[in-house]
Formats: structure tokens, sequence, C-alpha cells
């Protein structure tokens, strides 16, 4: 079973970048600065910052992901507040936060919500015709799971 979730055409996009990817992102960001000026960007601690400056413009600030910002970010896609997410991420340096990444990612499969790790898939998506209109998101059904029966053991 699943349900739907319309997302405006005015998306809510969560921009997350590792250390030695923040470079690339930014680069990225300039080359898409009129795509995503029609847009709202929530961003990690430093990922944001960097953004604000190399945009010109306002970006909703979390914490650094190694300190909750992942979390918050990951928060934010299960309460349906998040639309797409850009997460340049390092698959060549491990992060004292792997196990925050993983369930970053983790739930924005879960909720079905298009997500881009390398800057070619960005690129792609930020050109889809979908990022520009309304769109419904299908996503699954949690209910039977949230309503299983638990067993639980005596001890």
């Amino acid at each position: 079973m699943t349900t739907t979730r319309t997302i405006g055409a005015r998306k809510r996009i969560a921009v997350v970048a590792h250390d030695h990817k923040k470079a690339d992102l930014t680069e990225w960001a300039i080359f898409n600065k009129t795509t995503l000026a029609k847009h709202e960007l929530i961003a990690t601690g430093t990922t944001g910052k960097m953004l604000e400056e190399s945009l010109d413009r306002p970006v909703k600030k979390l914490l650094s992901g190694p300190l909750g910002g992942d979390q918050q970010i990951g928060s934010m896609i299960a309460q349906g507040e998040i639309d797409v997410m850009i997460f340049f991420w390092d698959p060549m340096e491990a992060q004292p936060h792997d196990s925050d990444v993983k369930a970053l990612l983790r739930l924005g499969v879960a909720w079905n919500i298009p997500m881009a790790c390398d800057r070619s898939t960005a690129d792609f998506l930020m050109t889809s015709p979908f990022m520009h209109k309304e769109y419904d998101v299908t996503i699954p059904d949690y209910n039977s799971y949230l309503s299983r029966n638990i067993k639980t053991e005596t001890v």
C-alpha cells in the first residue's frame, strides 16, 4: 500500500557536503544559481554559510553535520519538510559520523525524496521538468509497520 504527498513547484532543498566536497558543491551551486534561486535552501552549518556567501541569498542554516545537522535534516525529511536532497558526500574519506550519514541517506530513500550524491546527478535533478512544477511523490504507507504487534519479553 502506498500514499502520495504533493511537493510544490518551489522545492525545499536540503544541501549537505563533506569537507572535501564543499568546493565542488560551491562550484555546482554557482553554476545552478538561477535554478536554485527559485527554491528554498536548507543546509548544514558550514555548507550553509558557504552557499549564502557564494549565491548572495539566504540559506536556512542548521547545525554542522557531525554536531547534529544531518539528524536535523533527517527529521525534516521524515516530517515532509524536505522535498529534494543534494548531498555531496566523500566516498574516499571515512567520516566520524558515518552512522549519521547512512541514516540520512536511508531516510531519503524511505520517504522517496529525489536525492543526488554527485554533481552529474544533481545537474540532472536541476534540469528535470519536475523541478519547476508540482509533483506527486509516492511514499510507502508505514501504518502497518507502526501498528504491528510487538512481543515483549519479561525478565
